[in-house]
């Protein structure tokens, strides 16, 4: 059967469920040899209480999580300091991170990841590929670089806050709607990955930018009719910077996923599977 409008597909954001466990749990090693497994512990409560909630009419069909499957990807030989400012994972996290693929395979739940991407562009490429098709999606993360995929066919819930994301929540975050997100984090650059933006633009200012002029591009070819001095020199001397910045923050909606959607169908829990890996594991 191949997947359409009676299809509702889930995309979980597995690499910040790890952290999240990581950061939410005290330490755990398992006992017959040490271990770490605080992070697979709480990432296995994670998707045990997703099961448990996926219910009534609004419930998944398919579902999958999705991984970063490397600190790498394509955007490093865009701009090769992407990132850079970030430290390497713990150490007593690293050894988890396969663990994690483990337990989503345990709980009967597809995972994917792809080497050169990262788990935002899998999920950009997973959201489109299923709203073309005629299905809704639900993206599962707290991560606000996915709000440029938010729409009417592509909702994001957001488990931090236990709430969806509405078109008033991205306007508060950005200062735009979703089809203008890209655009203003151009411009506005990002600490967290080392996204240069335009040096002294803040997302106010983008926000502000981009409704008058619509896009990046129209700006830059506009800005010099820009009347306050410093803004419009520094837009005409980081136009580059700005260019560089919106090829770092959109998401690749063509991602090699190579999987059909249909291959991504929730199946029922295999007990037997799953007490195995527990015991594996030595959880109680």
């Amino acid at each position: 059967m191949k997947f359409g409008k009676d299809h509702h597909l889930h995309l979980i954001d597995g690499s910040a469920f790890i952290f999240r466990a990581y950061h939410a749990l005290p330490p755990l090693t398992r006992s017959s040899d040490g271990l770490p497994i605080g992070a697979v512990s709480g990432f296995c409560n994670m998707l045990f209480r997703y099961i448990q909630n996926n219910t009534g009419v609004d419930a998944a069909t398919h579902a999958a999580v999705i991984f970063d499957h490397s600190g790498k990807s394509f955007r490093n030989d865009i701009y090769k300091d992407y990132k850079a400012n970030r430290p390497p994972a713990p150490e007593d996290l690293v050894p988890q991170f396969p663990l994690t693929r483990d337990a989503t395979n345990a709980f009967n739940i597809s995972c994917k990841e792809v080497v050169g991407f990262e788990a935002d562009d899998i999920i950009a490429t997973l959201a489109c590929q299923a709203r073309e098709a005629g299905g809704r999606v639900t993206i599962i993360s707290s991560d606000k670089d996915l709000m440029q995929l938010y729409n009417k066919k592509v909702r994001i819930y957001d488990p931090m806050k236990n709430k969806f994301i509405t078109e008033d929540d991205v306007i508060k975050k950005f200062g735009v709607d979703a089809s203008k997100v890209i655009d203003v984090q151009s411009l506005a650059g990002d600490s967290s990955d080392n996204v240069p933006g335009v040096p002294g633009i803040g997302v106010k200012t983008a926000a502000e930018l981009i409704n008058k002029y619509g896009t990046l591009e129209k700006l830059l070819d506009s800005a010099h009719e820009i009347k306050q001095n410093k803004r419009r020199e520094t837009l005409i001397e980081n136009k580059d910077k700005a260019l560089i910045s919106k090829k770092l923050v959109t998401l690749d909606h063509k991602s090699p996923v190579n999987k059909n959607l249909t291959e991504f169908k929730l199946k029922e829990v295999d007990k037997d599977k799953l007490y195995k890996f527990l015991r594996e594991m030595e959880f109680n």
